[in-house]
């Protein structure tokens, strides 16, 4: 887009607070932002300030908006959607949450659900900040107004109420215990509450615990009262939080900036005692410089600050090594009750020199990552590895593995397993299983960014097999294989025999094991789940079929097995061993 697409475009957004997010032509986010007036900081775009928000704009083709109520809900949906959408352009932490939402579903008896991931067609409230309070002021409405939590699997075909009925969390719509209008009313009263009207769960909230103070039943209004302070400061409406003068709980946090990632060390400190240290990553925008001036760890803190802690607690204080360039930022923490402050000498300054440390050392990952970059010439270091592997029994019950590691540790909600065309050849096995893969991110139907390396379980033939399916897709992504037998990494220009103790073979070999362990116990699930002549033998169940299977691996193997090897088998008697026998003949 060039500036007067941006202008034009902008004139015709709202000046009102919200996000707004930047397309190419397909459709792809390239970048999300906040505003406190969207048009105004839209129209800003048209005289960019940075080379990357050129590159962004070059690449550009429309932009789309959503309003909210406050700035604070803008901060927070602005961060949910860097979560879904990992916009090329943002700052995103590699293992941050999205902030939660409260759904009433679109269905004949709604549910109501805490959730990250609202169903296409709910009515969605939020995001909050606190998934504590969210909960909290949840379960208050559900006990209020009976509105069903369960899933729709549970709630189908239920002969008589469960367990929530009789502890009064619901009015059991499932069974006809109460009527549908009666049920669409209270779920009316639980939707003006979330869009605003405290008074609707708070009024009863209070006469109840009055009501027990009366009676002396002092616990349960004291429960009750710290159920109300949540359901008044839900919308904003509650006393403004105060910072506790001897602030228990505190964090230090500080990033280090190092070519396109940076790593964030927070530490935490509680009651005045240092009791927990991590580090995190966090992805820049790939084309950017390095800058370990720390040009750019203001705004890499800024993207932490609300993404590290969209399911978290918030402390008492944050102390940081650099002010966060998004004024909003500081000015949500602030308004939480969170003291932000950047020491300059003293306890303090130490701790987040401290920090500092931490963030600047690196990891023995990240040394195996960068030294497997030097040795195999790459072009980045491969912060994100996938490795594949097949497993079959002579061609029956073919499946492929695809586990991910980031940073040197496996990321299992990366995982994926593919149900294989059953062929009895490793070499198709894998040109599937690739090919697999490749289409679904050529064709943007993989939730997951781009790995920079895959590996292939196997030697030349699996890499060329690999090598042709990425061909034929036209996914452009760095393979390589990892023989077992002599542990030789191969590639398309040669094979290498690394040192046993070299760490970026290890890193190999951590991703290589991963994948066949995953690809084998997919393997045995399926193979135990295939109908075989096992099934018509009598005495013979499912978890006797299943024991037989892992033991003799096939039923030619079960065959082939003597009455006293079918014996030692839990659970098989003389009498099942030797109908086997002539059954299987």
């Amino acid at each position: 887009m060039n500036r007067d697409a941006v202008r034009e475009r902008a004139s015709d957004l709202p000046r009102e607070p919200g996000v707004y997010q930047f397309e190419d032509g397909d459709g792809t986010v390239l970048y999300v932002g906040k505003a406190v007036d969207i048009r105004s900081r839209v129209r800003s775009y048209a005289d960019p300030r940075g080379e990357r928000i050129r590159r962004m704009l070059d690449r550009a083709d429309r932009i789309e908006f959503s309003v909210t109520d406050t700035e604070t809900q803008a901060l927070l949906l602005e961060a949910n959607l860097i979560k879904r959408h990992q916009p090329r352009y943002n700052v995103r932490l590699k293992d941050d949450k999205s902030y939660p939402m409260v759904q009433l579903t679109d269905h004949p008896a709604p549910r109501i659900q805490v959730t990250r991931d609202p169903n296409e067609g709910a009515t969605v409230f939020g995001p909050y900040t606190s998934v504590s309070t969210t909960e909290t002021v949840v379960k208050a409405l559900r006990e209020a107004y009976g509105i069903r939590g369960c899933s729709d699997h549970k709630f189908s075909g239920r002969e008589r109420p469960c367990l929530d009925f009789e502890m009064g969390l619901c009015t059991a719509p499932c069974t006809g215990e109460i009527g549908e209008e009666d049920y669409l009313a209270d779920v009316e009263s639980v939707r003006r509450f979330l869009g605003g009207e405290t008074g609707v769960l708070a009024d009863p909230l209070r006469r109840e615990m009055e009501r027990a103070a009366q009676n002396e039943e002092f616990e349960r209004a004291a429960n009750l009262r710290d159920r109300l302070e949540a359901v008044e400061s839900f919308h904003g409406g509650g006393a403004e939080a105060v910072v506790s003068r001897d602030e228990r709980a505190v964090d230090v946090l500080a990033a280090a900036v190092e070519g396109d990632s940076a790593t964030v060390a927070r530490l935490h400190s509680a009651d005045g005692k240092l009791v927990d240290r991590e580090r995190h990553r966090v992805k820049l925008d790939a084309d950017s410089p390095s800058d370990a001036d720390g040009g750019r760890v203001a705004e890499v803190l800024s993207a932490f600050l609300t993404q590290y802690y969209a399911e978290r607690d918030l402390p008492d204080a944050v102390l940081l090594a650099e002010r966060p360039d998004d004024r909003e930022v500081i000015e949500w923490l602030e308004g939480e009750g969170v003291a932000v402050r950047v020491p300059g000498a003293g306890r303090e300054a130490t701790l987040v020199e401290l920090a500092l440390k931490n963030a600047r050392r690196r990891t023995g990952a990240g040394d195996a990552a960068a030294a497997l970059r030097d040795a195999l010439s790459l072009a980045r270091r491969p912060e994100r590895i996938e490795g594949f592997d097949v497993s079959h029994a002579q061609g029956r019950a073919a499946v492929g593995s695809n586990v991910r590691f980031v940073g040197g540790s496996a990321e299992k909600s990366g995982y994926r397993r593919k149900r294989l065309t059953d062929e009895n050849d490793d070499y198709a096995n894998m040109r599937q299983l690739v090919r697999w893969r490749a289409l679904r991110a050529v064709e943007g139907r993989d939730d997951r960014s781009d790995p920079d390396l895959l590996l292939i379980d196997g030697g030349e033939g699996q890499l060329r097999a690999a090598m042709d399916a990425l061909a034929e897709v036209g996914w452009v992504i760095p393979v390589v294989a990892l023989a077992k037998e002599r542990e030789l990494v191969v590639t398309p220009d040669g094979t290498y025999d690394w040192p046993d103790d070299a760490a970026h073979l290890h890193l190999l070999q951590r991703v290589r094991d991963e994948a066949h362990r995953f690809a084998v116990a997919y393997h045995q699930q399926v193979r135990d789940e295939v109908k075989t002549a096992l099934d018509d033998v009598p005495g013979v169940g499912p978890e006797l079929r299943r024991r037989l299977l892992r033991r003799f691996g096939s039923v030619d193997g079960i065959r082939a097995a003597s009455t006293g090897e079918l014996r030692a088998v839990h659970g098989i008697g003389e009498s099942t061993a030797e109908t086997l026998r002539s059954r299987l003949g």
